[in-house]
């Protein structure tokens, strides 16, 4: 079961099936622009007064750059970002360099990079979802940046019908987000019935919530599509052959 939103789940299914899989798509949030884009236009349009523009996630990429593009904007003398999902997407945007962490693929893997140590009097914008955390921008401040946040898309939870996960059954799930995993576990009227399905993540952060949720069969896999699928085939030759 694939629960990210429906027009990035392409991926990572078509990857499943290739592996002989079936993927079922079950989107649990919707990924939009943002309902009154007047102050991000406003930001985009101050571009070149920042230093350094962060990416927060392959959604940031998109829309962020979506709207950079529709307003010729152009992009401040730095660019960073955290995962590698999003170096890859804004190097095909053609973002030449990017500062990305290499191990750790989160706010304090970015946080943790040389580039990012010395910030007095530097100017940063953040585009980013509404709302998220807030420890990148504060320990930048804290380090002595100026920091907006641009925010450039919105999440909303899908109404969906939870009796999808009761008929399909799915041997494994995936989920890719915390607050994806917050909508999943409020779908389940019969939490037993799926809180030991394998449950696969690609952070830490999110293993830890599925913890604390109750799910008792947690696979934390590498970053990417690349690190979902490798975690699956090595599953599927182990317990999943059985």
């Amino acid at each position: 079961m694939v629960t990210r939103p429906r027009d990035q789940a392409a991926a990572l299914a078509q990857g499943i099936e290739r592996a002989g899989g079936v993927a079922v798509l079950f989107p649990l949030l919707d990924i939009t622009p943002v309902a009154d884009a007047q102050i991000l236009r406003e930001q985009i349009a101050r571009l070149t007064d920042f230093d350094l523009a962060i990416f927060i996630s392959p959604n940031a990429v998109q829309y962020g750059m979506t709207a950079i593009a529709a307003a010729h904007g152009v992009l401040s003398r730095q660019v960073a970002t955290i995962g590698l999902s999003s170096a890859q997407a804004l190097r095909k945007m053609g973002v030449a360099t990017v500062i990305a962490p290499s191990e750790r693929y989160d706010s304090e893997g970015l946080l943790a990079l040389p580039e990012l140590a010395r910030m007095e009097n530097k100017r940063v914008i953040i585009f980013r979802g509404d709302g998220g955390r807030e420890l990148l921008g504060d320990t930048l401040k804290a380090r002595g940046a100026t920091v907006e946040y641009a925010t450039c898309y919105q999440r909303g939870k899908v109404r969906t019908d939870p009796g999808v996960l009761s008929r399909e059954r799915p041997d494994v799930i995936t989920v890719t987000s915390s607050e994806a995993l917050v909508h999943l576990r409020e779908l389940l009227d019969d939490p037993a019935s799926l809180l030991t399905t394998p449950l696969f993540v690609p952070h830490s952060r999110i293993a830890e919530l599925a913890a604390r949720q109750g799910w008792t069969d947690v696979v934390l896999t590498a970053a990417g599509d690349e690190g979902l699928l490798a975690s699956l085939r090595a599953w599927r030759n182990t317990r999943g052959a059985k």
